[in-house]
């Protein structure tokens, strides 16, 4: 028997505990010391850290070619990690010293959803402050929005404006010279004008900066506004549907701020780690048709305004090393989920599972990120189709019959129906002359709220946070005078549609 307390097992060797090997040298340089390691293995010095997340962000954006030079791009930012660091690549991509330089126009928005999170003015003046002052010190200009001005909005918002794609191969190399090409001239005729004019010029150039950068809407949003916003959150019921309202509302404000000023792109801060999460709580959201589109790296579901994700291919652990080692300002602002339990929501609680599980296995988020990249999505028809209120994706209600869709809906309609009167001596269901006779006789129905208007508008995932609303009266009026005018063009459509032509499959 081995007597372990007394030294007689192993031969009288003590055991010493394994000391994990620190690698003395950088994997790329292989010259300087290690600041940090992003996976197992990959140890970076603080230079080469740098250069591979700025070739990340570039090289993102120059596969795709979508921007092309001399165009406006919009800058979503949130004052979160992502975002921010979103800023500063573009930033870094437009300095003097950059070798690939970036060639398109930024803008920055940001959205101030204080009203939501039950913030009070004081601190959300704050925080605007705050924003503010690191909006300015980029440089670019900035449009500060309240979430508030969805109440203000167009229905024009909700229109899918469609929009002639060029050919990328030739259209987009022919842009880039012709940038270059006007580059070199402005050079040339800068080189040849006096130090007196050059100075006059940079004088003119940073007054019309100075006005760019003053946006007029920075004042507080009006009180019957913000108790309207109120009023409208505290009719959903669920966290969940809560969620998924704030970013249907943000993103038309977005859209909007897009197209009033002239923007083709707009670029967001989702990361790697969030686009995982985003796709697992669409799948349980029901919003699996349209994957493509949430995650993916362009969306084009509005026409004119393209949004982009270059920040996708960054986990949330680089970002946060990127933005520590090299002081990139961010804010902290409190959301709608914060300090709230993982089951909250399902937004909260797929991100804690999926965060555990990244912590036991590393390669969690990027394998979700790598399956989502393989999703393409519907190139539909010839004809302009329908599309969702909400979410302005196509409609995925238009099933076949027998679908699990289809036998919802049905359930649905059997349980709103009406019990049908007594039936009298005239007829079956009570009917007189005319009206005498089961079949002739129109069913009485119990609910006429707005819920069974609206929901023949909105895509499965929609419709779902729709019935968690206990009314949908507070919604903007943009959304429903939007549902109004497509209620008529269906009723007048169904009254002519046995007078209209329709197309022969054989010969289209």
């Amino acid at each position: 028997m081995c007597e372990a307390e007394e030294g007689d097992c192993g031969g009288g060797q003590l055991w010493r505990p394994l000391q994990r090997s620190r690698p003395l040298k950088c994997m790329k340089c292989k010259e300087g010391s290690p600041v940090l390691i992003i996976r197992v293995g990959d140890a970076f010095c603080k230079t080469c850290f740098k250069e591979y997340f700025i070739h990340k962000f570039r090289a993102t954006l120059g596969k795709n070619r979508c921007i092309y030079p001399g165009e406006k791009v919009l800058l979503a930012f949130s004052g979160g990690p992502a975002s921010s660091s979103m800023v500063r690549q573009v930033q870094e991509g437009l300095s003097q010293g950059a070798a690939k330089k970036l060639r398109f126009k930024p803008g920055i928005v940001y959205i101030d959803e204080g009203a939501v999170c039950g913030q009070s003015l004081a601190a959300r003046e704050d925080i605007r402050n705050e924003v503010e002052t690191i909006l300015e010190a980029t440089g670019f200009p900035y449009h500060l929005v309240h979430l508030e001005e969805v109440f203000d909005l167009p229905s024009s918002v909700l229109h899918s404006v469609s929009r002639e794609i060029p050919d990328q191969s030739n259209s987009y190399k022919e842009a880039v010279d012709d940038f270059i090409k006007q580059q070199r001239e402005k050079e040339r005729d800068t080189a040849e004008l006096s130090l007196r004019d050059q100075q006059g010029e940079l004088s003119l150039q940073d007054a019309s900066r100075e006005e760019e950068l003053i946006d007029p809407r920075k004042e507080m949003p009006a009180v019957s506004h913000t108790e309207k916003l109120i009023n409208l959150f505290q009719t959903v019921k669920t966290l969940t549907a809560k969620e998924e309202l704030l970013q249907t509302l943000r993103t038309h404000l977005i859209l909007h701020v897009a197209r009033t000023n002239g923007y083709g792109k707009v670029m967001m801060g989702d990361s790697c780690t969030r686009v995982a999460v985003k796709l697992l709580t669409n799948l349980s959201l029901g919003r699996g048709a349209f994957l493509a589109a949430d995650t993916g790296f362009s969306d084009n579901r509005h026409g004119d305004v393209l949004f982009l994700r270059p920040m996708r291919e960054y986990p949330a652990k680089e970002i946060a090393f990127y933005n520590r080692l090299f002081g990139v300002p961010s804010v902290f602002i409190p959301a709608l989920d914060t300090k709230a339990s993982e089951r909250a929501s399902i937004h909260r609680l797929i991100e804690s599972f999926l965060y555990k599980l990244q912590s036991e296995f590393p390669s969690t988020v990027s394998t979700v990120y790598r399956t989502g990249e393989k999703l393409s999505g519907d190139a539909g028809g010839l004809s302009e189709p329908a599309r969702c209120l909400f979410c302005l994706c196509l409609l995925d209600t238009n099933v076949v019959d027998g679908s699990s869709l289809q036998s919802t809906l049905l359930s649905e309609q059997l349980c709103k129906k009406g019990t049908p009167l007594s039936p009298g001596v005239d007829g079956c269901c009570g009917g007189t002359g005319d009206r005498a006779g089961c079949c002739q006789r129109p069913i009485v129905t119990r609910d006429s709220s707005p819920h069974t208007q609206l929901l023949p508008f909105l895509c499965y995932s929609c419709r779902l946070t729709a019935k968690d609303m206990n009314s949908l009266e507070s919604l903007p009026p943009y959304i429903q005078s939007e549902a109004e005018h497509r209620q008529c063009r269906a009723a007048m459509k169904l009254e002519i549609q046995e007078f209209l032509l329709e197309d022969d499959p054989e010969t289209s």
